[in-house]
């Protein structure tokens, strides 16, 4: 069975180790992703299924500034990202960022901290893959 692989794109090791942690022991193949530049790439080069986006990133005087809006508008422009979800996440105003992010062409928005239940339920509804444990016994033991 091929693992359908995410790319999760944030500039917060932290958020990055545990979103990819979570990811792996629910099925995924996980690709990581630090900027914009890194995230272009693996879109080029490993045609990530999804994609899990955060909008802040910090400014980098020595180079393009990117944050979520200007990476989803790059990847319109990329033949290989045509079909890839988008999935934003980030921790700033919901109520301003979910309509920007649904208006740039996101699928989703989840704010962060993220109930990793409803993320991963809807990556496997979005995806149409089964949860990890379907098909296991439901039997309650006594």
């Amino acid at each position: 069975m091929n693992k359908k692989k995410i790319l999760v794109v944030d500039d917060d090791a932290v958020v990055v180790r545990g979103l990819s942690i979570k990811l792996k022991a629910n099925g995924f193949e996980v690709l990581t992703a630090a900027d914009g530049a890194e995230c272009v790439a693996a879109v080029r080069t490993q045609r990530p299924d999804l994609i899990l986006l955060d909008i802040t990133f910090p400014v980098d005087v020595n180079s393009v500034s990117w944050d979520g809006f200007r990476i989803m508008e790059w990847l319109k422009h990329l033949e290989a990202a045509a079909n890839i979800p988008v999935v934003v996440i980030s921790a700033g105003n919901s109520e301003i960022y979910r309509s920007q992010a649904k208006a740039a062409g996101a699928v989703a928005f989840f704010h962060k901290p993220i109930s990793h239940e409803d993320l991963f339920g809807y990556i496997r509804r979005k995806l149409n893959v089964k949860s990890p444990v379907a098909g296991r016994s439901n039997r309650v033991r006594s």
